[in-house]
């Protein structure tokens, strides 16, 4: 069986992290475009007109992979946002049944401690409600008394 700890909030975080990291990269590649893709011949032959093409063209290509790796990681963030909300509606759905159900099995367990005795077999005590009031005791086999 596996189990996975996720922390929606940490995850969220990472999404913005990265959202940021993403912005950061776009920019410099918009910085650098112009520069980069319109590169001026060193001299008037054909050979400095032959390689500033072909700086250009290979600037050219990057610019086409790094929109697609942009495109990518905008995928990729909006996958991590999606999954902390996700992660965050299964919580909020699964966490009231299973207290219910935690609650039931416990007052089925504690029940008949609880009739003849005046504490639970499982569970901790209450607090004391007033200042200098001891906390109710714990159970029987588990549990700590309540804060006095």
């Amino acid at each position: 069986m596996s189990f996975i700890n996720v922390a929606p909030d940490f995850v969220a975080a990472a999404a913005s992290d990265l959202a940021g990291i993403g912005t950061a990269i776009s920019d410099a590649n918009v910085a650098a475009a112009a520069p980069t893709t319109t590169i001026l011949a060193a001299g008037a032959d054909e050979v400095s007109a032959a390689i500033a093409a072909l700086f250009g063209n290979h600037a050219q290509q990057y610019q086409a992979l790094s929109a697609q790796a942009a495109a990518f990681h905008d995928r990729f963030v909006q996958a991590l946002r999606a999954a902390a909300g996700s992660y965050g509606a299964a919580e909020a759905a699964n966490a009231s049944p299973l207290q219910t159900l935690e609650n039931d099995v416990l007052g089925a367990i504690n029940a008949p401690t609880q009739a003849l005795l005046g504490r639970p077999l499982i569970g901790n005590g209450a607090n004391g409600t007033a200042p200098g009031q001891a906390g109710g005791a714990g159970g029987l086999l588990f549990g700590n008394g309540g804060n006095g």
